[in-house]
């Protein structure tokens, strides 16, 4: 398996376990000082994850129709679009966005350091 590849399966390895509200998997792919940039500011990895721990956040889906990775050495960044669905605060969102995700290796782990996140329209590419 190429290093690209371990990237992206570790990619969606994370999606999957934001997908089924896993938060120990969820850990093991973010560095303890992870944030999620977005249109509402910034997100650290404890406040995350405690939204999900609540039940503020669940995720009902979290998956991608487009994946490119870059390796640079030990670190990695990975653009992906898709779908992240579920309820925050007991309102449905379904959001189609692109997300762009920094990784560095930890020992023989990519771990994620960094998410950006911006809509996307169906017309991207």
């Amino acid at each position: 398996m190429t290093t690209e590849q371990r990237v992206v399966e570790c990619y969606k390895n994370w999606d999957k376990a934001i997908e089924n509200n896993d938060i120990e998997a969820m850990s093991r792919y973010m560095s303890d000082d992870w944030v999620c940039v977005g249109s509402t500011g910034i997100t650290p990895k404890a406040s995350f994850l405690e939204s999900i721990c609540s039940g503020d956040l669940q995720h009902t889906e979290m998956s991608s129709d487009f994946t490119k990775v870059k390796v640079y050495n030990d670190a990695a960044v990975v653009v992906g679009r898709g779908v992240s669905a579920g309820t925050y605060n007991g309102q449905s969102f379904n959001l189609y966005e692109w997300s762009t995700s920094m990784f560095v290796l930890a020992g023989n782990d990519w771990i994620c350091v960094l998410t950006m996140l911006t809509p996307a329209n169906n017309e991207d590419a």
